[in-house]
């Protein structure tokens, strides 16, 4: 007896546990090890990571999947601090232009280092993110530097920002793509390498808050 059209397609259905983001790379073997920041990474498998801005609750950028967040950034490579810096051409602030650099940074670190990606990126972020800053304190009319503690969010902010003005930086009038920049940067963060930007933020901030102790 012939098999009916419903039969066929619930065979070529995949099970719900199996469901991949952009139904390309598996996240549910992805481990955080960091305890603070495992809460704040998001990363729940969907074929088009875009909230629309609907998430506006405090604390609301931790239940925005990483991508999302990685890709947002990626729209104003060129600000620091107050300052801004010259944006190139291929940065118009597109959403579809944003997420093809990221897939596109996604398939370079796939091919180099022949693991997950997401994986990558994710002890990319562990490993980059400074646990300790510097602030100011006005005390008797005279202002003092103060070493504090990075809540785990800004810690996931503000290694993502590092990783991308320091590709920004690399690929800024120069014949390396902001992809390939974007994936050199994050495998320099995974392998722990001094001479990533990121890496070096990262001490540079420890090593003021230990003498503003």
């Amino acid at each position: 007896m012939p098999q009916t059209q419903f039969e066929e397609l619930e065979k070529t259905k995949k099970p719900q546990n199996q469901f991949k983001l952009f139904d390309i790379y598996d996240v549910s073997d992805v481990k955080v090890e960091d305890p603070g920041m495992r809460r704040y990474i998001n990363l729940d498998p969907r074929l088009m990571v875009k909230s629309h801005g609907r998430i506006r609750e405090k604390f609301g950028k931790g239940k925005t999947n990483l991508i999302e967040i990685f890709a947002n950034l990626i729209a104003v490579p060129g600000h620091r601090g107050k300052k801004h810096k010259i944006q190139t051409s291929w940065k118009t602030g597109k959403y579809s232009q944003n997420m093809k650099i990221v897939l596109k940074c996604l398939k370079i670190i796939q091919e180099k280092t022949k693991q997950n990606p997401i994986q990558v990126l994710v002890t990319a972020i562990e490993n980059a993110a400074p646990r300790d800053g510097v602030t100011v304190i006005e005390y008797g009319g005279a202002r003092y530097p103060q070493a504090v503690d990075i809540s785990p969010l800004r810690r996931i902010t503000m290694t993502l920002r590092h990783i991308v003005q320091g590709s920004y930086d690399k690929s800024f009038n120069k014949k390396t793509k902001i992809e390939q920049a974007l994936a050199n940067e994050i495998i320099k963060a995974y392998n722990n390498e001094a001479d990533g930007y990121s890496i070096a933020k990262k001490k540079d901030s420890e090593r003021q808050a230990d003498s503003a102790r």
